[in-house]
């Protein structure tokens, strides 16, 4: 094209910030794509040695600044660029023989969320450890269960944390199925009809470490699924995370009390000095809302673009990046302030018996000793609990309003009233799958753990085999190199 370009249309259309994301996974990229060129025969051993050789170079002293200089509009046409003005035209012309940048960034794209994945797999493991670890502590630590953010019946801190441990294993789940789907290697789809080279596309994916090709060229390249996967799933996790968050901001304030946050994740006032804010859990809180809207845009972008690729989809990496990036430090983060902070036993098993949170155990007595339909039971209860107490002569009045004989000529007493109202034994009655009492706890604290254990083996055999992958690469090429 003829027309000259202004340094603002320049800097309009540049995707330089966002590629310093992915510079480092270009170089391997451009590694595996000269060694399949030179396998394939498509270019002589003299150009690949040299393009290999300035390749390496980048790998292993870092990229040059120059080549991320705003002349370029992307960091592919700076490394490129670069490689000439180091090694001549003759080799370093050659290297994008056979290729787009079409599929070289979108290899790019899915090499460096592929390793993002793992990363966060593994926070999240961290994440998961820390709560199961906390519940073993806790698992005798009576607390009130709430719903509507009301007390509604009493619990354990263990059964509450498993509770979150559970939500975080299922994210686990969801963001290991979307590293499948990005497991896929588009290079060699081209500008998105592939080429007339003979070129090698399971080699390059097998030296990338990618369980495959991504079969259809023009999906390949115009396609970006796996970004709003992976921008789902992580809205998911960072709504999950707020959800703690939230709790742990409404714990520690003076009105529960029952957590204290580590000094370091709190702050003062500029005015207060009594005050002690816990400011990365709201933050916290905000950074969710930042990966839904780095989640929507992209969905945005992407909602009406035809086959196969274009320019749009640039625009889309900068949220992907900033998503994948808040749920990073978020996430660990979190595990850091829940392993620091201290739950205040006393506090929590003094109010787990407040607001009539046994009053369910008390209706169940009547239906289980005493023969009384479950919701005959329920409006009893409810009617000597809005007399303002539930002992025996306030049963006896809520019973006679309701046309039924007074409890006390049924063979209750003080003594089973109390019994049935007591939060240990309340909650030592729960044993089903699940539960929080002791019994039903330590079992879930068994499988919860099991599972972690599976997950962690799984996730440390991808990390191998792309670790491995990327370490005979970086040893093929220098051998190819002869350096």
């Amino acid at each position: 094209l003829t027309g000259e370009r202004t340094g603002e249309m320049m800097h309009f259309l540049s995707s330089m910030n966002a590629d310093r994301y992915i510079a480092d996974a270009d170089i391997l990229v451009d590694i595996a794509h000269v060694l399949m060129l030179s396998r394939q025969r498509i270019i002589e051993r003299e150009p690949a040695r040299q393009l290999l050789m300035g390749l390496l170079d980048f790998y292993d002293n870092g990229i040059p600044a120059a080549a991320f200089d705003d002349r370029f509009e992307d960091i592919h046409a700076g490394i490129e660029t670069l490689l000439i003005s180091q090694i001549g035209e003759e080799a370093g012309g050659r290297l994008h023989i056979g290729r787009s940048r079409n599929d070289e960034v979108a290899t790019c794209l899915r090499l460096r969320v592929r390793d993002d994945i793992v990363r966060q797999l593994s926070i999240l493991n961290s994440l998961r450890q820390i709560l199961i670890s906390l519940a073993e502590e806790h698992v005798d630590t009576i607390m009130p269960g709430f719903t509507h953010l009301q007390y509604a019946q009493p619990t354990t801190l263990a059964h509450h944390l498993l509770a979150h441990e559970a939500v975080f294993s299922r994210d686990f789940q969801r963001i290991a199925g979307a590293l499948g789907r990005v497991d896929l290697c588009p290079l060699g789809a081209a500008a998105f009809a592939s080429t007339s080279y003979p070129i090698q596309r399971e080699l390059t994916a097998e030296m990338l470490g990618f369980r495959g090709v991504l079969e259809n060229t023009m999906d390949a390249v115009g396609s970006r699924d796996f970004a709003l996967e992976l921008l789902s799933d992580l809205s998911i996790l960072m709504t999950h995370a707020s959800r703690v968050c939230e709790e742990l901001v409404i714990w520690s304030s003076n009105f529960a009390r029952f957590v204290d946050l580590d000094d370091a994740f709190c702050s003062t006032s500029s005015i207060m000095p009594q005050k002690k804010n816990p400011d990365t859990a709201e933050v916290m809180r905000a950074k969710a809302a930042s990966v839904i809207g780095s989640c929507t845009a992209a969905l945005g972008i992407v909602k009406a673009l035809p086959m196969s690729y274009n320019r749009d989809l640039q625009e889309l990496t900068p949220g992907l990046w900033r998503g994948i990036q808040d749920a990073k430090h978020s996430t660990r983060l979190l595990v850091d302030m829940l392993a620091t902070a201290t739950f205040n036993k006393d506090t929590m098993a003094a109010e787990a018996g407040k607001g009539y949170s046994t009053a369910t155990d008390f209706a169940d007595m009547l239906v289980q000793k005493h023969g009384f339909p479950f919701r005959t039971a329920h409006t009893l209860v409810g009617k000597a609990i809005q007399k303002g107490t539930l002992d025996l002569p306030t049963l006896d009045t809520a019973a006679r309003e309701m046309g039924l004989p007074p409890l006390s000529t049924s063979g209750i007493t003080p003594s089973d009233i109390s019994d049935a109202l007591d939060v240990r034994s309340s909650i030592a009655r729960r044993r089903a799958p699940g539960s929080p009492s002791q019994f039903a706890v330590r079992i879930s604290l068994s499988s919860r753990k099991k599972t972690l254990d599976e997950d962690s083996a799984m996730l440390d055999e991808r990390q191998t085999h792309y670790s491995g992958a990327i370490q005979r690469l970086i040893q093929d090429a220098r051998k190819e190199a002869g350096s």
